[in-house]
């Protein structure tokens, strides 16, 4: 039988993943599936059934997300750059879908930093001619603050090499918004950022284990804070966010005491 039809029960899954993850439990394949980490087959009934290569995704995405504290996001684009994974969307909620759609034209002014320029730069929106979303009491996204490419570039003044190369190692991340490719208040900051150090020599293939380091944050994060999001927590939406953040908090001021110890150490006495 081909090695990528669905042969295994979730249970015998279980199994072999417990060989490399003594501690793994049955719950936790389900949340990678959920999270689109594994696109297992169903039965005439509807049961989920696992090829060998679905293991192999699991075993890689559980070895990231435990070893490496790669956030679940980052994993998913790993497992399909290393063709161990359809990259096939993977199913939203309406909230999500309100976040990814722009319902009307709308002007979008630039983030409030001094242009290069004597007016301040907007990126207009059109929505796409496709189907419509479905309806949601979800909020639409805070559009307010969007540029296009051309408008980031004028603002930050990086160049075109560095900016492609910048959003290759994942430093930025624009985001599209209808048709449009649209980088936020966030990215300019990076860039800003970014723009000081390449003035002082870095050599900006070396960003990408920087941002490596705050993923790896976020993943201890996640970890934390998952209890808080279970439905057995007790906890609301709004009261685990508040805890997530407080914890946040606390994780960003242990590596500030880190970091400030590292330093004191390479400087010296």
């Amino acid at each position: 039988m081909n090695g990528s039809q669905g042969i295994m029960r979730i249970g015998e899954v279980h199994t072999q993943l417990r060989k490399y993850f003594p501690e793994i439990e049955l719950s936790k394949i389900r949340y990678y599936e959920d999270k689109g980490l594994v696109q297992p087959s169903r039965s005439r009934k509807g049961y989920r059934l696992y090829s060998q290569r679905d293991v192999e995704c699991l075993r890689e995405a559980i070895r990231l997300a435990q070893e490496e504290f790669v956030p679940l996001r980052v994993v998913r684009l790993r497992l399909i750059e290393q063709g161990l994974l359809k990259d096939v969307p993977v199913a939203s909620s309406p909230r999500h879908a309100a976040r990814e759609a722009v319902s009307n034209v709308v002007s979008i002014p630039a983030p409030t930093a001094a242009p290069t320029s004597g007016e301040r730069p907007t990126l207009s929106v059109v929505p796409s001619t496709e189907e419509e979303p479905a309806t949601s009491d979800a909020p639409l996204p805070n559009t307010s603050n969007y540029l296009s490419t051309r408008e980031f570039v004028a603002l930050t003044g990086l160049s075109a090499s560095a900016l492609h190369q910048l959003h290759a190692l994942g430093v930025l991340a624009p985001v599209k918004v209808g048709s449009e490719i649209a980088f936020t208040e966030g990215d300019v900051r990076v860039a800003t950022a970014v723009n000081a150090l390449l003035e002082r020599g870095l050599d900006i293939r070396l960003l990408g284990s920087v941002r490596r380091v705050a993923e790896r944050e976020i993943g201890l994060l996640e970890d934390l804070s998952a209890p808080l999001r279970s439905r057995g927590s007790g906890l609301t939406s709004d009261q685990a966010q508040s805890v997530t953040v407080e914890l946040a908090g606390e994780v960003a001021a242990l590596r500030a005491l880190l970091y400030q110890r590292a330093l004191s150490d390479y400087l010296g006495p």
